[in-house]
């Protein structure tokens, strides 16, 4: 009895003291079950109130990114020959154009998102659309090797990254309930810009050359980008009686999930990007041709498509972090494999199945910062995970070759990438333990 009353009379510390003595993640899962009822509506609750114009940002956003993306990730790879024999420069030296993009993209990635988070992600990705039709325009009256560096990397900076992590923020924030299905549609608009880019562009080479093929592709995200840019309203999501502040301290620290997912996506883009960027050579190195080994990477990546969109349902299903984790284990455990075939017809028939499931693993890393950072800071949180996915591809392309070169093959660097995939699952592990919380009586949605 005495002890009740002491107890009873203890005067209680502010929350800010109490979290001090023990860990977030108590008073995290604290208020996920005392407050789940009035904090979150079920889905069925939800779902109806929230405005059929969701869906017209996701369709705009799948298109953005299927012109502003596939042109600066690997649309240049369609100029390299052409430039190649044009100016006489070596191939290392043009390829060099589209790192100047990639790396553009990453850097500027940071500083957007937050812009978007301040002022908005459709004044961010219409300003973004701009400089990418001007760069590119400008580019076709380029004669010099530091003048397409110099205007890939604007192109990528203020142009491509102003359009992907603001873009994938703003899909996150219009979708509550089941971002994971919408995250993948739209995602799945750069997967089919990455297929389809390359494939015009080189057509555009054929009949224009290289200056008429750059201006046409100004132009075209002059004029299509900028109408599709302004579609994208600013969310306005029901009230459900409870302020976005308090509201917002319901997610695990960003702290925490920033940098573990930095980790991650660093590590998982540095596995995938081995067969992205060597699995045709690898082909050819088998005697094939290069449009037999480039039909093989083309059919994974449109089937890659289809995969982007069902794991993201499955995030919706099982949650964010673990899709991710089966996207990502479906990779490691299928991407040695290459190295052990030898038939062109065994390449078609493993490459799509390898294909759905590495898809899946941007959804995952994408689906799974949207579900757990506020929406405040959402914009920022998408621009400095993805720049190190963008690293992360820099680094497996890199080493890919620079294995094959002491070594005379791809095994050790096929090897590398597999390793490189199971150290994301042990850190992405490591994250839905500490969001769960180790003492949870009960999973919490992740």
């Amino acid at each position: 009895m005495l002890r009740h009353r002491m107890a009873a009379k203890s005067p209680q510390l502010p929350t800010a003291q109490r979290l001090s003595k023990g860990t977030w993640h108590s008073h995290f899962l604290e208020k996920r079950v005392m407050g789940s009822q009035k904090r979150m509506p079920v889905m069925q609750e939800i779902q109806p109130e929230l405005p059929r114009y969701r869906w017209v940002v996701v369709s705009a956003s799948a298109l953005i990114l299927a012109l502003a993306l596939g042109s600066i990730v690997n649309g240049m790879s369609a100029y390299v020959v052409p430039l190649e024999e044009l100016h006489g420069w070596a191939r290392a030296e043009v390829s060099l154009i589209n790192v100047s993009g990639i790396m553009g993209l990453a850097f500027g990635g940071l500083l957007m998102g937050s812009i978007a988070d301040r002022f908005g992600t459709r004044i961010v990705v219409l300003a973004g659309s701009t400089v990418m039709g001007i760069s590119y325009l400008t580019a076709s009256l380029a004669d010099q090797l530091w003048q397409y560096y110099l205007l890939m990397f604007i192109a990528g900076f203020f142009g491509a990254a102003g359009i992907f992590a603001p873009i994938m923020a703003l899909v996150g924030k219009w979708f509550p309930i089941g971002a994971g299905l919408a995250i993948g549609i739209a995602s799945a608009g750069q997967a089919l810009g990455q297929g389809f880019v390359p494939f015009g562009s080189a057509i555009l080479i054929n009949e224009m050359g290289v200056s008429g093929a750059l201006a046409v592709t100004g132009g075209l995200m002059l004029i299509m980008l900028l109408p599709l840019a302004a579609l994208l309203r600013p969310v306005v999501l029901p009230k459900t009686g409870q302020g976005a502040a308090d509201a917002e301290k319901n997610y695990p620290p960003i702290r925490l999930v920033v940098p573990m997912m930095c980790l991650a996506i660093l590590l998982c883009c540095t596995c995938m990007s081995v067969p992205l960027m060597h699995l045709v050579p690898h082909i050819q190195g088998r005697g094939y041709s290069a449009d037999q080994a480039g039909g093989v990477i083309f059919l994974m990546l449109m089937v890659g498509i289809v995969g982007r969109v069902a794991f993201g349902k499955l995030a919706d299903v099982i949650g964010a972090i673990p899709a991710y984790m089966t996207a990502t284990a479906w990779m490691t455990l299928l991407i040695y494999g290459f190295i052990l075939i030898n038939d062109l017809s065994t390449f078609y028939l493993y490459a799509p199945i390898y294909g759905f499931g590495y898809a899946g693993v941007m959804t995952g890393v994408l689906a799974t910062v949207a579900a757990h950072t506020p929406p405040s800071r959402r914009g920022f949180a998408m621009g400095v995970v993805t720049m190190f996915g963008w690293f992360g591809h820099a680094n497996g392309g890199g080493l890919g070759g620079y294995l094959y070169d002491i070594t005379g093959g791809y095994a050790a660097a096929y090897g590398l990438a597999a390793l490189a995939g199971v150290l994301n699952l042990l850190v992405v592990a490591v994250l839905y333990w500490k969001i769960r919380g180790p003492g949870a009586a009960s999973p919490v949605a992740a």
